[in-house]
């Protein structure tokens, strides 16, 4: 078969964007939130609905599994064949979204989409039902002309940790299997500036607690002699960093990141940070966010101030969330925290640390033809700009275990996002003149991969 010109491809895409549109939109009116057990049913209707998508565009087979009869959300497994002897490649994203929690905080309903100044706006608007949505925009270019075989994976619960997702990959490993992964779930590096991402931190999650009574004391009778837990926690907390705010805690992994600038005013912008705050940490900014270990205490229980009485504090507990660095292991970062911890814990008080969740960091070797096809392809879609290779500080644990699942395929992590996309927030948005350029590059990525591009 003769491959499609790039003006061809361009041109295609074009003429799909409205009906493409239409079919974001009713996506992302369904409220599939994996969250909320009460909106399971939504689950299972934006399941379905996916389904029929990849049935109209006559997929080969279609079907919705769980990992679990007794639980697991609905996932999506499609398949359409290729050219005899083509490549096949896996193309996933998922169709569960976050809460979009309190409605006040959006400027328009958060299932309802609604355009402004060139973003589409609405929860998974952009998390990740656009990803769906690229994905079914390069496959339409084609028709019934697949330049290679696909197999489609959209999944139910990467929203809520992806908590089945090892058992999926088991149970249907034949039918999954592909020679290039495509995962769209991550974002470009700015508006006209495409990224693919090859290295995210990884993340464990712990709570400390700290006693120091076995019940509350009158502060006044025992103040100046009896430490109390808030007063020892805080120190315990406070060691976890140094003066210049890189992590203390002894034997984790610190790596380089790629030579891209990070402008302040963009730093400012995008972070939220307010004017007169400093950064913490040393080395390169991009280091700090994708290749280095991060501390935050993201949650506290303590007394609070208003009612609070002249007692001494006996117990106090805080959540601590840390970014392991590419190169590293949860299961060290774990020992590592632990014996800082314990280390640290001021004037004999009893320390309790339990683990709540780990999710592993992951480095891409993005070398080989599938990553030169995707170069190419993108390079072609943003009119000359070539991909960044981009870090990711947070952490999609799901990608590790693709990777351990299939070591033989070349994963390919890409996405619809940009840095004011909003994801997980009030007023998620799709920017649609980079959406439209996303999958063009997908379209192009497709051609790149069929055997006859490389004669």
């Amino acid at each position: 078969m003769s491959l499609p010109t790039t003006d061809d491809i361009r041109t295609r895409v074009q003429a799909e964007l409205p009906r493409l549109r239409r079919d974001l939109e009713d996506l992302v009116r369904i409220e599939s939130v994996s969250a909320d057990p009460a909106r399971a049913a939504e689950v299972q209707r934006s399941a379905e609905a996916v389904a029929e998508l990849f049935r109209a565009e006559g997929f080969a087979s279609v079907d919705i599994v769980s990992a679990r009869e007794d639980g697991g959300a609905p996932a999506v497994i499609a398949h359409k064949p290729g050219p005899e002897g083509a490549p096949t490649v896996l193309l996933y994203a998922h169709h569960d979204v976050q809460p979009e929690n309190d409605h006040a905080e959006w400027d328009s309903p958060p299932y309802e989409p609604t355009e402004r100044d060139g973003r589409l706006y609405g929860r998974g608007a952009a998390d990740d039902k656009a990803g769906i949505a690229a994905h079914l925009g390069a496959l339409r270019v084609y028709g019934e002309e697949l330049p290679v075989s696909v197999t489609m994976f959209v999944e139910g619960e990467e929203e809520v940790g992806s908590d089945t997702l090892p058992e999926l990959l088991a149970q249907h490993h034949e039918a999954l299997r592909a020679d290039v992964i495509v995962i769209a779930d991550s974002g470009n590096w700015d508006i006209g500036v495409p990224a693919l991402t090859t290295s995210l931190r990884g993340l464990v999650r712990a709570d400390v607690e700290v006693r120091t009574l076995t019940h509350a004391v009158h502060s006044g009778m025992w103040g100046g002699l009896v430490p109390d837990a808030l007063m020892t926690l805080s120190r315990v907390i406070a060691s976890l960093h140094d003066d210049r705010g890189d992590v203390a805690v002894a034997g984790l992994h610190s790596g380089p990141a790629a030579d891209v600038e990070y402008p302040e005013d963009r730093l400012r912008a995008e972070s939220g940070a307010t004017a007169g705050v400093e950064w913490i940490g040393t080395g390169s900014v991009v280091e700090r966010l994708w290749t280095r270990p991060a501390l935050s205490i993201t949650g506290l229980d303590a007394p609070q101030v208003a009612g609070a009485s002249n007692t001494l504090v006996p117990t106090a507990r805080c959540r601590v969330s840390m970014r392991v660095a590419p190169g590293d292991t949860t299961a060290n970062g774990v020992e590592c925290l632990r014996r800082h911890l314990e280390a640290h814990v001021p004037w004999g008080a009893e320390l309790t640390f339990t683990v709540v969740d780990t999710g592993e960091a992951t480095a891409i070797d993005a070398t080989g033809p599938a990553y030169d096809a995707a170069r190419s392809a993108f390079t072609e879609a943003w009119d000359g700009t070539a991909p960044v290779d981009m870090g990711v500080g947070g952490s999609i644990p799901f990608i590790a275990e693709f990777l351990e699942a299939f070591p033989e395929a070349s994963v390919l992590v890409t996405g619809v996002e940009d840095p004011d996309t909003r994801a997980h927030g009030a007023n998620e948005g799709l920017h649609l003149a980079e959406f439209e350029r996303v999958v063009l590059a997908e379209a192009l990525l497709l051609r790149n991969l069929a055997p006859e591009a490389s004669r």
